[in-house]
This record gives structure tokens, C-alpha cells and sequence, in this order.
């Protein structure tokens, strides 16, 4: 009797937990974020993928040196997110 209660409760919290979670992603994917807010601003995604396919340009043509590569990918991180944080001016 008291593993068929314990399996009925554990289901109740479990349906009470993913409803939880539901509702907590609906209330963030209403947000703006970033990515959001430039696309909002008209700004196309033509800069992201231009620094993306110079990047594998780069990564292809550079010296097999792992720093070498972590530079080359360090900057296109940083040119991407400034470009989507400066979105909103």
C-alpha cells in the first residue's frame, strides 16, 4: 500500500515540477536578449556569418598552432558579441 502512495506522489511532483519548469521557460523565451533585440533593430545576421566564414578561412589557411587558432576564434567571439550587444543604440 505504501509504495503504490509513494509512486502516486512521486507522479504528483513530478507533474507539479515540470509545469513549474513550463512556465518558467514561457516566462524567459518572452525576454529580449540580444540576439532578440538585433534582430528587432533590423540587423540582419550577415555580420555573425561573415566573421563565422572568415574564421573557417582563417582556420583553414593558419598554422597547425593551437594559439594561433584560439586568437583567430577569440576575436570573432568578442566582434559577435559586441556586434549584438551595441543592438539596442
Amino acid at each position: 500500500m505504501t509504495d503504490s502512495m509513494d509512486v502516486r506522489l512521486r507522479d504528483v511532483i513530478d507533474d507539479q515540477v515540470a509545469e513549474a519548469f513550463d512556465a518558467y521557460l514561457a516566462d524567459r523565451l518572452t525576454e529580449p536578449g540580444p540576439l532578440r533585440t538585433a534582430l528587432a533593430a533590423g540587423r540582419g545576421a550577415g555580420v555573425v556569418l561573415g566573421t563565422i566564414g572568415l574564421g573557417v578561412l582563417a582556420t583553414a589557411c593558419a598554422p597547425v598552432a593551437v594559439p594561433v587558432l584560439c586568437w583567430i576564434w577569440g576575436v570573432i567571439a568578442v566582434v559577435d558579441v559586441i556586434w549584438l550587444l551595441t543592438a539596442h543604440r
